[in-house]
């Protein structure tokens, strides 16, 4: 049986645990008020909370525009774009603010620093938090998740500053200030906008990765946190395999290691991991079986 090293950062963050609190207190009243409830969007990126609470009678709404009068409607840990928020008002609907307070700073700071700087914001363009963040910015902006997607479009004379999506990698984002710093001959102010909870979560999965043959990151693959954890892990040239659940594991790969280590994104439920740890802890009965089934796949 492999040894397993367990993160003690695995598993839900502040700004997870307490989006999904309040979802659960709108369950609590909507049961007593007969209220319909929405999240816009996923609450967070799991597909095994997801459908958790799409069976609570929990839905989900794409279109702000759409929501229906009267219904509460929770704003995911991730936030959303300033228009979104007025378009829910005008449809007096209960407004539940879930947005992470790590992902509040980061647009408050973003806000009061662009009234005379244009943005340069490090982060995946797509992700609903970065659309959020944008929409904050009260210059022109742009996104990049390489540096050398800024290569020419850095104009002379200009004044920028420099912000990163929460969950990005710390080290990354002080390599790129340093490079965009010397080449606007230091006049690059840098807020401070990647969570401390996500720069340990990524310090322990690079060292626990120095300690095994193969590293396991559980978590939705929708999640940008969970995909940067086994970037961290696969940076240093070690094995690493992202499973959403148990069922996904390579078991004959996890056999052969002497230690394997483990961690998981920030909305990834404490059960899903502690399944899959159950099940590489099991791996020598389940190699050891006389009866020659393998019951461990």
């Amino acid at each position: 049986m492999p040894k397993v090293i367990r993160a003690a950062t695995a598993g839900f963050c502040m700004g997870v645990d307490l989006a999904l609190k309040k979802l659960e207190r709108q369950l609590s009243e909507g049961a007593d008020q007969a209220r319909a409830i929405y999240t816009l969007g996923p609450i967070i990126h799991n597909p095994q909370v997801l459908a958790d609470y799409a069976e609570r009678g929990v839905s989900q709404l794409e279109d702000p525009e759409k929501a229906p009068s009267g219904c509460s409607v929770v704003i995911r840990a991730h936030g959303v774009p300033r228009h979104v928020r007025r378009t829910l008002r005008r449809h007096g609907v209960r407004l539940v603010d879930a947005t992470c307070p790590k992902v509040k700073k980061a647009q408050k700071l973003i806000e009061s620093h662009t009234q005379d700087r244009n943005l340069l914001l490090y982060g995946e363009p797509d992700h609903p938090e970065v659309v959020g963040l944008v929409s904050y910015a009260q210059s022109e902006t742009m996104v990049f998740q390489d540096i050398s997607e800024l290569s020419g479009r850095l104009a002379e004379g200009r004044a920028y500053v420099l912000a990163a999506q929460t969950t990005q990698d710390r080290s990354e984002y002080t390599r790129i200030h340093e490079i965009l710093s010397a080449r606007l001959s230091g006049d690059l102010p840098v807020l401070d906008t990647i969570c401390d909870t996500t720069r340990q979560r990524q310090q322990e999965a690079w060292d626990i990765t120095e300690q095994v043959d193969l590293m396991i990151v559980v978590g939705g693959r929708s999640s940008g946190n969970t995909r940067r954890l086994a970037q961290v892990a696969a940076s240093q040239g070690k094995p690493c395999v992202h499973v959403e659940e148990a069922s996904e594991l390579p078991l004959e790969r996890i056999r052969a290691c002497d230690a394997v280590g483990l961690t998981a994104g920030a909305s990834t439920p404490g059960r899903v991991i502690d399944e899959v740890e159950e099940v590489v802890a099991g791996l020598e009965d389940a190699s050891s079986n006389t009866d020659g089934e393998d019951h461990g796949e």
